[in-house]
């Protein structure tokens, strides 16, 4: 295939790239952003989850020619024209508006939005026909237009703080700086005479500067709170292509702020930390008369010094990681900067660095005569919420910078905070120790192997040659006593009880207990054709040998090491299938589940969120929230909400199961969900005493008399909805009943719930982003959840499962997915153990969720999970059987779901269906054919979970339930999977752990490449994919409108809204209290969950999620 070359530009273009708001989708324009700065252009990156006028502005005070977006989560017309708009009012209609998302944009919907203005919105088409480098030239061409060329009063302008005319300028300065000599003298005269300190901050590349002037304009903000900033970041041009990447706003939370300005700049030479206009650029904020001016280097090497020409005071940023203390002395700075900083100071060595830079900063600036501890060398870890060491420093930034103003402040920030050990330093080895074990175990199996292989020949020998000489027979019995000797107590065990293991499986039925309870089940089931099926196959080995290895590596289902599975036989009358629904507002999903569920002994509802809902927002007016409202998922804000999303499902009958997939807020959408099922058993309560009476007396109180509407479930109940969950709306049980009864109904409810809550935020800061908080307090926030599931005696519901689905959908291979999964599960047991929890109260409570794939490690990914959990958990972590069950679910492939030739999409989906069924799935979920496109159908829906019936009741091999075992293929790639596996743990503990790896984006990176990997391939048509680069139709095989799209309707989105306006009306009061109480539980450090449990019954998703901002820091976005 030809090589697309680059677009070669005339003029210099800028161009911003962000993801839409609440949208994680962000490997996609990573990806994209690359070729653009590759391809010679300056790109400033916002990463994920951007609001429009987060975008909008920053364009503007960059000056960009382009703005290119991903939207992958729905709400695409509302948000894309919104932009549109805000760039017409801001007087910015010059930047030219890019996108992309997939199918998810239909055609239709492509030629509206480019009939309303937008520049280009890029299909699946266009990718095919053009490549990745073809439709980035495609849009570098329509960026390649001058900036700065002409001025009209901008300068004038600059005077009043207009950010657009800053910006101007300062492009001006940087493109055509012959043609502002006149105004630049007089700027340059002006800017003498103001008194507007300039804070300059350098370091080497990495150090977390970015981080540090975050958290810097952060507490600025709240200190001086009519004090305005200008911002300059400088960030090195690439000498090969010119381009540039300008990464610094993307690890910005607190920017996002009209009292601050901010531009990127490139340097535009090579070897240097500043740009040479930056003198001018600086002039023109001083003369804009901001508070303060902050000046941020590139991160180049050691010695970069230009900085203390520009900076009244300078800050030297570094970590303590530079090597042998001699190296200090070559570190020009250290020379000249007011201020050191050693940033990432929970890193290894940080105290002794922290002492040896003080001492090379005492000789460098000849203080002797002071204590080398009173040197202005401060430790801080930046990326920490409200970090102590950050809060020093910005008193003694302070201090400097304000004198006087620091004597009025003299109560600046005393918050104190310390290192958050998630993983306490002595255990970052835990996964190469896991490793250690399963080897030590595996090639125990082997020595065991091959002793009673030799006792079975010796045994064999023994009967062949029968009457042979007295001394030969003496020789072979001690040969093999000494034999049986060496043998373990475990094979002596495996090879007496194998022939009655066999008789038993033989049998008609075949009884097992589950906690003392003992279960019959039948061993066979009958064929058309009168033959028994057995349900269980067992080897006919002969050879002791084999016997060992088989029954130590692989084993029948329920017994260890679990490789077949975890429960002896699927239970009777529950398929694996789950009910995947979300749509709209809760009442057209709670609809679809029961449509779903008619007619089946065991309900599984799995539920899918909108975008507003996973980032923990409420519905808004505002139009790229508006938009996404009730789109590519259900909108729940309210524990009202989930009353009617789950109402006629009891929520504590063993027979329902409910998944959520849902992750940053998952704390709170399970409190939602918990309370749901309480005030379930109090209205059966309550029906049963007759005191309906109640309910309707504190209705009264507390909606009509006040002249609030009451609650109420919109539209027609729905067939096999009897009401259940429905007569509690806009109350709850408390407010109604004794206290003591709560308590009772609730203990009763909590034990009896069952299901599970996404909430793994490991993977997310790894692969699709939904993390809303910093990493610290969510995992922080998932212990306190398990830890309350402990003292409850939540044994059914699972706290968090462990997601590899979208590590898998953000590009990884089966390889990387399972083992970044199994490594984030093992990271939990890490942390709660660490938090005092015992291995067996918690490890029952861990699920895991995968993704299927055409692959072939995807026949055996479920396999090897359970196989390596298990051996770790019981030889490792010392836990009990049911902890070292590993159960998972499992999805097929958002990944090879193609908006082109869709009805294909049904054939790849059943393949994957059959992988994760004969590996014994716990539960499945099987993509509707049209989810590449639209928010699936009744149709599609349908369709999908025939695909798991069919196999399940119709497909004849299905009914034996160890299919996969003794198959050669399935055996070579278990045993190729299993040590793939174990040599990524291995890579990741060199890189100090999951978590040491995160900091250096191992996994996101490693994800991306292999997203790469797989997108030109399938460009090149190297890896065919039927109906989308082979095989196409003679229409070319176009991307496919369907029949009927699903999208929230208007009146949907505007229920929602006034329901919640409803809910603040009437939970104020209360909600206010417990939003402070919920703040002061976190600041204590106390059961967060706990608290959570009591503020749903009162506040909204957003009230909550914004309270724990508050106390818990935002989530910091990385490159």
């Amino acid at each position: 295939m030809q090589k697309v070359a680059p677009y070669q530009a005339k003029n210099k273009i800028r161009i911003l790239t962000a993801g839409s708001l609440f949208d994680g989708h962000d490997a996609a324009i990573n990806i994209m952003r690359r070729i653009i700065q590759r391809s010679g252009a300056e790109v400033i990156h916002l990463g994920h989850n951007r609001p429009v006028h987060e975008i909008v502005n920053a364009a503007i005070q960059e000056d960009v020619q382009g703005i290119a977006i991903t939207s992958y989560q729905g709400g695409h017309m509302e948000f894309f024209k919104y932009a549109y708009d805000l760039l017409q009012e801001k007087g910015a209609g010059h930047i030219k508006l890019f996108g992309g998302g997939g199918g998810t944009i239909l055609p239709s919907e492509i030629e509206e939005l480019h009939a309303y203005g937008i520049t280009r919105i890029y299909s699946p088409d266009d990718g095919r026909a053009m490549g990745l480098q073809g439709m980035i030239n495609n849009l570098l061409e329509a960026c390649d237009f001058p900036i700065g060329v002409k001025l009209n009063g901008e300068w004038k302008k600059t005077e009043k703080q207009h950010h657009g005319s800053i910006a101007r300028v300062i492009s001006a300065i940087e493109n055509y700086p012959q043609d502002q000599d006149e105004p630049l003298q007089a700027l340059i005269a002006k800017a003498k005479q103001k008194k507007i300190p300039i804070l300059g901050i350098t370091g080497t590349g990495g150090a977390g500067k970015s981080s540090l002037v975050d958290e810097l304009v952060l507490r600025y903000l709240q200190e001086f709170p009519d004090d305005k900033i200008g911002i300059i970041s400088v960030d090195p041009s690439k000498r090969k292509t010119g381009g540039a990447l300008l990464g610094d706003r993307i690890r910005m939370n607190a920017i996002a702020n009209e009292r601050v300005y901010m531009r990127s700049i490139a340097t535009r030479q090579v070897n240097l930390a500043l740009s040479k206009h930056i003198g001018d650029a600086l002039n023109v904020l001083k003369c804009a008369n901001f508070d303060l001016v902050i000046l941020e280097t590139s991160g180049i090497g050691q010695s970069d010094s230009e900085i203390v020409d520009y900076a009244d005071l300078s800050v030297y940023v570094m970590t303590p990681e530079y090597g042998a203390a001699s190296q200090l002395e070559k570190i020009d700075m250290l020379d000249f900067s007011d201020l050191v900083v050693l940033n990432k100071f929970d890193k290894r060595g940080a105290e002794d660095a922290l002492r040896d830079v003080k001492k090379q900063y005492q000789r460098n600036h000849d203080l002797w005569d002071q204590p080398a501890d009173n040197m202005p060398v401060y430790g801080t870890i930046a990326s920490q919420f409200n970090d102590a060491g950050t809060n020093v420093l910005f008193e003694a930034l302070v201090k400097k910078l304000f004198p006087k103003r620091f004597d009025e402040k003299a109560n600046i920030l005393k918050l104190s905070s310390k290192k958050i050990d998630i993983i306490p330093p002595s255990r970052v080895r835990y996964l190469s120790e896991i490793t250690d074990t399963i080897r030590k175990y595996d090639a125990e199996t082997e020595e065991q192997s091959e002793l009673a292989r030799k006792l079975f020949a010796l045994k064999t020998t023994q009967e062949t040659l029968g009457g042979t000489s007295a001394e030969l027979a003496n020789l072979m019995e001690e040969k093999a006593k000494d034999i049986e000797q060496d043998l373990n107590r475990e094979t002596h065990q495996i090879l007496e009880h194998w022939e009655e293991k066999k008789a038993a499986y033989k049998a008609d039925e075949f009884v097992y207990k589950v906690r003392n309870r003992e279960i019959r089940v039948p061993t066979f089931t009958t064929s058309l054709s009168h033959n028994k099926i057995p349900r269980v196959v067992l080897p006919n080995f002969k050879d002791w040998g084999e016997i060992v290895r088989w029954s130590r590596q692989e084993n029948v289902p329920g017994e260890f090491p679990y490789t077949s599975g975890v429960f002896p036989f699927k239970r009777k009358g529950e398929d694996p299938t789950r009910m995947f629904a979300g749509e709209g507002g809760p009442e057209r999903t709670n609809k679809r589940f029961h449509y779903l569920s008619k007619d089946t002994p065991a309900n599984r509802l799995s539920t899918a969120f909108d975008s507003v809902t996973l980032y923990g927002e409420d519905p808004d007016h505002r139009p790229d929230i508006y938009g996404k409202v009730g789109n590519s998922g259900v909108n729940i804000s309210s524990l009202n909400d989930a009353k009617k999303l789950y109402s006629g499902f009891d929520l504590c009958d063993p027979k329902t199961s409910v998944s959520m997939t849902i992750n940053g807020p998952a704390a709170t959408i399970c409190a939602f969900f918990m309370n749901a099922a309480i005030d379930q058993q109090c209205e059966r309560y309550i029906v049963e005493n007759k005191l309906e009476h109640l309910i309707e007396a504190k209705l009264k109180e507390l909606y009509d008399d006040k002249g609030f509407p009451r609650p109420t479930y919109e539209g027609e109940i729905p067939d096999g909805n009897e009401g259940l969950g429905l007569k509690l709306l806009g109350l709850t049980g408390d407010q109604v009943l004794e206290p003591a009864i709560y308590e009772e109904l609730k203990a009763k409810a909590l034990q009896s719930v069952r299901g599970t809550v996404q909430a793994d935020i490991l993977k997310e800061d790894q692969a699709q982003n939904t993390c809303i908080f910093s990493t610290e307090f969510s995992l922080k926030l998932m212990g306190d959840v398990q830890a309350y599931f402990i003292d409850q005696k939540v044994r059914n519901f699972y706290s968090v499962s462990i997601s590899g689905y979208h590590i898998a959908e953000a590009g990884a291979n089966p390889i990387s997915q399972l083992a970044f999964t199994l490594a984030n599960g093992f990271t939990f047991v890490e942390y709660y153990l660490a938090r005092g929890m015992h291995i067996d109260d918690f490890a029952p409570n861990l699920s895991f969720f995968f993704s299927n794939g055409i692959d072939p490690e995807y026949a055996v990914i479920g396999r090897v999970a359970r196989r390596i959990w298990a051996k770790a958990m019981k030889y490792k972590y010392g836990a009990n059987e049911r902890s070292q069950k590993l159960k998972y679910h499992i999805q097929t492939s958002g990944r090879s779901l193609h908006a082109q030739e869709i009805s294909f999409n049904d054939i790849r989906t059943t393949l994957q269906a059959l992988y994760a069924i004969y590996d014994n799935c716990n539960s499945l979920h099987t993509n509707a054919y049209d989810e590449a496109i639209t928010t699936p159908t009744e149709e599609s829906v349908r369709r999908a979970v025939a695909i798991q019936m069919i196999i399940n009741h119709e497909l004849g091999l299905a009914k034996n339930e160890n299919t996969l075992q003794g198959s050669f293929i399935i055996e070579e790639l278990t045993a190729l999977v299993e040590e793939a596996v174990m040599t990524e743990f291995d890579r990741i503990t060199d890189r100090g752990g999951v978590l040491g790896a995160m900091e250096t984006m191992y996994q996101r990176g490693k994800i991306q490449e292999e997203s790469l990997h797989y997108e030109m391939l399938k460009h090149t048509g190297e890896y065919p994919i039927i109906g989308v680069n082979t095989f196409l139709s003679s229409e070319g095989s176009p991307t496919v409108t369907p029949k009927e799209v699903i999208r929230a309707t208007t009146e949907e989105k505007e229920k929602q809204i006034e329901n919640l306006q409803n809910l603040h009306a009437v939970k104020a009061e209360p909600a206010e209290q417990a939003l402070e109480n919920l703040k002061e539980k976190a600041l204590q450090n106390e059961n967060v969950f706990a608290a959570l449990m009591e503020a749903a019954k009162h506040c909204s998703l957003g009230q909550i999620t914004n309270a724990l901002y508050t106390v818990g820091g935002q989530y910091r976005r990385n490159m």
